[in-house]
């Protein structure tokens, strides 16, 4: 699933799914809010590793490794 990364003048980013599944996300962003970056995942962790790659945050870890390596397909999301 594609994922987008927003970000704004302070530096403050909404990383979210793109399309109609992030539409509630993206209708708090305020108007300098830019598209900045997209990309493509089959789980929530798979997005959230590149997602630190991209910022050079390191290595992305989770506390639920099984729910968040959940392929969307698996949760019913494709």
């Amino acid at each position: 699933m594609k994922h987008e990364l927003w970000t704004n003048e302070g530096g403050l980013d909404l990383f979210c799914l793109a399309g109609p599944r992030g539409d509630s996300a993206r209708k708090m962003l305020e108007p300098d809010y830019r598209l900045v970056w997209i990309c493509d995942a089959d789980s929530h962790f798979e997005a959230m590793k590149r997602y630190y790659a991209f910022r050079n945050w390191g290595e992305y870890q989770t506390d639920f490794p099984a729910q968040d390596s959940k392929t969307y397909k698996e949760l019913g999301w494709e």
